[in-house]
């Protein structure tokens, strides 16, 4: 992983911006409730009542805490690098918690499955597209047979001017949705020169590349795209 980008997650290391998380993400990231609302109807077009899912980023609980109470049936296990994270998660979840298993590591700490189902949102942008591949990859090693896979993070133009455009709009929208313009700038600034930015097109062919098939996307909005597919 990049320096820049190991800098980025260690934000979700400090106690006191955990704390404000919640308040985030749904500013940046237009209809956010109903990327959850999707994910579950996406995920439970072939997941089983009583599916077991893995969430690959699970830091926060915000997608733990909708899928838990869209589907009563289900259990989790979540995955996060983040301990101060995964503690938000299990408050978030209030009295589901006990339906997650979360365990604070990457992708090669997550238990070998066989899941159901799988999720991981907000999360693929952190990953170069070696890393990302590979990152997919152990997840598909470790879902049954055609379950579903939900993906959803920061995808859009890379090529100049329009990578510019699509960030000014990004941080217009934060803004118009009422987050603080020089923290928003300041996310502006770390996005165009930490993440791994990609294009909905190499989204795409990271996910064949992995081992998924039937990839549809499913969401778009700015500069965030969404994606289902199966094992």
């Amino acid at each position: 992983m990049a320096d820049g980008n190991q800098a980025f997650l260690e934000m979700f290391a400090d106690r006191e911006r955990v704390t404000r998380y919640a308040e985030g993400p749904p500013r940046f990231m237009p209809g956010m409730e109903a990327v959850h609302r999707m994910t579950s109807i996406l995920l439970s077009e072939h997941a089983p009542a009583n599916a077991h899912v893995l969430v690959l980023g699970a830091g926060g609980g915000l997608e733990l805490k909708a899928l838990a109470e869209a589907q009563p049936g289900w259990r989790f296990t979540g995955v996060d690098p983040a301990g101060p994270m995964l503690d938000l998660a299990r408050e978030a979840m209030g009295p589901d918690a006990w339906r997650a298993d979360l365990v604070q590591g990457y992708i090669d700490d997550a238990p070998p499955g066989p899941f159901d189902a799988a999720t991981c949102l907000l999360t693929l942008h952190f990953l170069g597209r070696e890393d990302r591949v590979r990152t997919l990859s152990e997840m598909h090693r470790r879902m049954k047979p055609g379950a579903p896979l939900v993906v959803a993070h920061s995808s859009f133009p890379q090529e100049e001017p329009a990578r510019a455009r699509w960030l000014a709009r990004y941080a217009a929208y934060a803004v118009a949705s009422g987050a603080d313009p020089a923290q928003v700038e300041q996310a502006r600034a770390a996005m165009s020169a930490s993440l791994v930015l990609l294009t909905p097109q190499e989204d795409e062919e990271c996910l064949r590349a992995a081992g998924f098939s039937d990839v549809e996307m499913f969401y778009a909005a700015f500069t965030w795209r969404g994606w289902t597919a199966r094992s």
